[in-house]
């Protein structure tokens, strides 16, 4: 099933299905306990972000191609950070650069497979990983790299968790939908460039690796996201590096689930 989120033209946040002839159908129910299709057909006054995380947990380098790029070596086990739930984006809504990150420019882009879990998970073994998603989306793990390397004292939280740095959609797409995680073409699209181009196979380790690790004496609960890395290509191992600036547009493309879009602006200096 095809998932979305949406504001409709009553102002009410709904959830509605996409089916194969290109309509929106209207749901009951909820993400966590199931959906009834309501045959009804829906209007789309705003697409939203598929949900409201509970929480947003994020690999670091995840893809071996992205590792020889910057030269580090591979990870014995998943490099873990998180981004704060306030940093969520819906789609086609812009990626506001910070005042703080605009001279010199160093905000980045990171195309990546996003996991929501459906519920709660801890110790879970990777083979039976599956049974706690609820569904995957994509996410752009936009990134101000300055802070992320240096501002923040060697911790990636800061320069992960900007207002607007987790564009998450455009849809939830179910398990049984979209087939195997490991095996998914995924790009980032800057202006109609393409710069990152990969498969989600050459991730280091799975989704439902990731899953076992990260709910080792860690529940997961209901909502949570994982954001699983991104592949090379990003703008800082560009040659000069290339920086998001006000005036850009942002397409992450993920076969099987679509395109998330957004473009990028400046926030507007302080009084």
């Amino acid at each position: 099933m095809r998932i979305l989120r949406f504001i409709d033209e009553e102002n009410k946040i709904c959830f509605g299905r996409w089916n194969s002839a290109g309509h929106v159908s209207r749901l009951s129910g909820n993400l966590f306990e199931g959906f009834t299709d309501m045959s009804r057909p829906a209007i789309l006054k705003k697409l939203l972000a598929p949900l409201q995380p509970t929480a947003i947990l994020c690999i670091g380098l995840n893809y071996h191609q992205h590792a020889k790029e910057t030269g580090m070596a591979l990870p014995r086990h998943p490099v873990l950070f998180m981004k704060n739930p306030a940093a969520l984006t819906h789609p086609a809504d812009p990626i506001i650069l910070p005042v703080s990150c605009l001279d010199p420019l160093e905000v980045d882009y990171e195309a990546e497979l996003a996991v929501i879990i459906g519920k709660p998970a801890k110790n879970v073994c990777a083979a039976k990983a599956h049974q706690y998603v609820a569904g995957y989306t994509a996410a752009n793990d936009v990134s101000a790299r300055r802070w992320q390397k240096h501002a923040g004292a060697g911790q990636w939280v800061r320069g992960k968790s900007f207002d607007t740095f987790c564009p998450l959609g455009p849809a939830l797409i179910t398990p049984d939908e979209l087939g195997d995680p490991g095996n998914l073409k995924i790009q980032s699209i800057i202006n109609g460039r393409v710069m990152q181009d990969a498969n989600t196979s050459d991730m280091i380790f799975s989704v439902f690796e990731l899953i076992e690790f990260l709910s080792q004496g860690m529940t997961l609960l209901p909502g949570t996201v994982i954001l699983t890395g991104t592949p090379s290509g990003v703008g800082f191992i560009q040659k000069p590096p290339l920086y998001l600036k006000p005036g850009d547009r942002v397409d992450v493309v993920i076969e099987r689930i679509g395109t998330l879009s957004n473009p990028v602006v400046a926030e507007k200096e302080k009084i």
